[in-house]
């Protein structure tokens, strides 16, 4: 082997706001706060972070240290993820809308010693903080004066506060591109959470990955709101994907319903949104009821979990929105797919280029994918064959965090992670996801696709959402039902659902059951919940078979 002769530079995350700094200076990140709207530019955001470092430092936060986030999106939640990895210490993202005990579990799991919080999520912290006494500081993300009114009995320290006259530069450490840099958990619907450690290595090549693949409205003076958080799967890589293009953020903060989400993308003339499909339904409904969308935006970035047919249709032909799915996973950084049609899909007729809009999208460089059936045998990339979607590339996971059983289960003899979707790969490299694995029916030996049951069933005029599912039957084994959340004064009957699932699907993949439901239930992540679906119908089933 004959080696080269370039220098060999570690990859850094303070590198990318070094770069940012200097290179898009004026570019922003823009907060939507209770107080109101901030806005700093990334000249200003950098010389924040070197503050925020100094003052890591100056609480004690070491190389390797877990630093814990709670906290929504907003210009201090995006400096921590700079400062945290920039000093060589963790950014440790806990999703606060978790269960009580899957939030301590992964506080403890994942050895967070210091925890930065805003202030709607005071009293989980409290509770952490007594859960874990070796916890060493609590920093409100706010000011000294409003440290008051939390009612919390650990001492706290203000963010602001802690800032405050501290240098604008810092002597950033060199160290191994290797070293970790974030820890994030998946939500943990099967067992407890399981934690994905990032490096400063996969978090900057899956920001250039991102970049490359032409998606997402990065590039240079976009502006760009996510609202998927930073407190999971990196918001979807903007905090670092965007300053390497030089497009502004713009952070919504807790509030993510249409009519906040609108006047925010109206305001600060936003022209790509970032979502999974429940926040582009709220968005939607705002739009019917102002009668047109937002004037600057353009974009909508969907993922997170399939977005129906009749979402796509309606936000492209109804809205004049370019949609671009993407998918990915808390393992992959998270993106892997990305929905943006090659020159020769976008001159075809627009009936064909929205059937493509529908799948996943194709591999963004980096990502390499198979399917493959239950012996591991790799299946024919030919759209009609299908199998569990697995992956491998330098921005996936190797293991999980401290958890050996889990991984054992989690990769193929040779390597690949197994994602647990079912999926099919078309000739042209589109991904086509059809189902998780745990949310397939099979019902008399033949499998039925939950989410076609959901993608045909949203297309009935009066359905905002719903969830399809397996229940057991004595005779198939199981048979899906379907749970229907209506648009508000436009009430479903059951038999007119079926009618309608009848006129597109097969006879045997009909659903039996309907139930109309007042609301239904949301993971942590945006996505509804079949797990407490399940729960739920097999309890009131129980309650129903004893009376």
């Amino acid at each position: 082997m004959t080696l080269g002769m370039m220098m060999n530079r570690p990859l850094s995350i303070a590198a990318i706001m070094e770069f940012a700094a200097q290179v898009f200076a004026p570019a922003e990140i823009v907060s939507a706060l209770p107080q109101g709207v901030l806005s700093h530019t990334y000249a200003a955001s950098w010389r924040r972070i070197a503050q925020l470092a100094h003052a890591l430092v100056g609480m004690g936060v070491k190389s390797g240290d877990r630093v814990a986030t709670l906290a929504w999106n907003s210009h201090r939640h995006f400096e921590l993820y700079y400062a945290i990895a920039g000093i060589g210490a963790v950014c440790h993202t806990i999703n606060p809308r978790l269960f009580a005990d899957q939030i301590a579990y992964i506080a403890r799991h994942g050895g967070a010693r210091h925890f930065f919080f805003d202030a709607s999520f005071a009293a989980t912290v409290d509770a952490l903080l007594v859960e874990i006494p070796a916890a060493a500081s609590a920093v409100l993300l706010g000011e000294e004066g409003d440290i008051a009114g939390l009612g919390m009995s650990a001492p706290v320290r203000a963010y602001e506060a802690e800032i405050a006259g501290n240098p604008e530069t810092f002597d950033w450490p060199e160290f191994d591109e290797n070293q970790a840099s974030g820890l994030c958990y998946t939500s943990g619907t099967t067992g407890n959470p399981k934690g994905a450690l990032y490096t400063h290595r996969s978090n900057v090549l899956h920001a250039l990955f991102s970049i490359a693949s032409g998606f997402g409205g990065l590039t240079a003076g976009a502006r760009i709101l996510p609202a998927v958080p930073l407190f999971h799967v990196n918001a979807w890589g903007l905090p670092y994907s965007a300053p390497l293009c030089g497009a502004s953020i713009i952070m919504p903060g807790a509030k993510l319903d249409g009519q906040s989400l609108f006047d925010l993308i109206e305001v600060q003339k936003v022209d790509s949104l970032w979502g999974v499909p429940t926040v582009w339904v709220g968005l939607v409904q705002e739009m019917e009821r102002r009668g047109r969308a937002p004037e600057s935006l353009r974009n909508a970035v969907i993922g997170g979990a399939p977005a129906t047919a009749r979402l796509i249709d309606g936000l492209e032909g109804d809205w004049g929105l370019e949609v671009q799915h993407a998918w990915g996973m808390t393992e992959m950084s998270p993106i892997g797919t990305v929905g943006v049609l090659p020159p020769q899909h976008q001159a075809k007729p627009v009936h064909e280029r929205r059937q493509f809009k529908r799948y996943q999208g194709r591999r963004v460089y980096g990502v390499d994918m198979a399917i493959r059936d239950a012996n591991g045998r790799v299946l024919p990339n030919d759209g009609f064959a299908q199998g569990e979607l697995c992956v491998r590339g330098p921005s996936v996971i190797a293991r999980y965090y401290a958890a050996p059983e889990a991984s054992r289960g989690a990769f193929t003899e040779d390597g690949w992670f197994r994602t647990g979707d079912v999926a099919r790969i078309h000739p042209e490299g589109f991904l086509e996801i059809v189902d998780r694995v745990k949310d397939l029916i099979k019902s008399g030996g033949e499998w039925i696709s939950s989410a076609e049951l959901e993608s045909v069933a949203s297309t009935h005029p009066s359905v905002q959402m719903c969830a399809a599912i397996g229940v057991p039957d004595p005779r198939w084994g199981e048979r899906p039902a379907l749970f229907i959340l209506p648009k508000p004064g436009m009430p479903v009957e059951p038999e007119s659902m079926r009618s309608h699932m009848a006129a597109h699907m097969a006879r045997w993949q009909v659903p039996d059951l309907y139930q109309i439901v007042d609301s239904l239930p949301m993971t942590a992540t945006g996505k509804v919940s079949k797990q407490i679906l399940r729960a739920t119908f097999a309890a009131a089933t129980k309650e129903e078979s004893s009376s």
